[in-house]
């Protein structure tokens, strides 16, 4: 199982109003499919992550994308 962040660069069609960061979940086929459904209820629960789009390769390869919202912190002093 690999897990690897987009850069903020990375910039979606639908998303130019509000500022995500995204992280990438590569499942392979010897990975048990248990423990990526841990890992996922994981990220979401205690990361505020959430699950934007997940795809099924041939070969039984998975990816998931999960997304969270960059949270801009002014300063109030």
């Amino acid at each position: 199982m690999k897990e690897h962040f987009l850069t903020s660069s990375v910039q979606r069609e639908r998303d130019f109003l509000s500022q995500y960061e995204y992280l990438v979940l590569t499942v392979s086929p010897v990975d048990s499919l248990p423990e990526a459904r841990r890992r996922l209820v994981e990220h979401s629960e205690y990361g505020k992550w959430e699950l934007e789009r997940s795809k099924l390769y041939l070969g039984g390869a998975r990816r998931f994308w999960l997304r969270r919202r960059v949270m801009q912190v002014r300063r109030t002093v």
